[in-house]
């Protein structure tokens, strides 16, 4: 089975769309980040169902989206990916460097 491996940088944005959403509940803050822990849950038996990130055009970076976050993760090997970067699709991806 494949590794998923929290970089960070995912961690830290995780954390900080937690913390956003809670300003207004706490609860929905609660049941959005476990939404999208569950959703990356899928590449342990699917790697590749994510699109390939349009704006990087490399094959071993995708994205599954969530409401409006990208979560852009990269496949490092047939036994590990990690997930680099939960980012709002409001924000400019190419601003950024993973």
């Amino acid at each position: 089975m494949v590794n998923i491996n929290w970089t960070l940088q995912a961690k830290s944005d995780l954390k900080n769309i937690a913390d956003f959403i809670a300003k207004d509940s706490v609860k929905y803050a609660r049941i959005h980040v476990m939404k999208i822990r569950k959703l990356t849950e899928v590449l342990k038996t699917h790697m590749q169902i994510g699109r390939v990130v349009p704006e990087i055009g490399e094959p071993e970076i995708r994205e599954l989206v969530f409401r409006n976050y990208r979560i852009i993760y990269k496949i490092v090997s047939e036994n590990r990916i990690d997930i680099l970067t939960i980012h709002h699709s409001a924000r400019d991806l190419k601003k950024e460097k993973y």
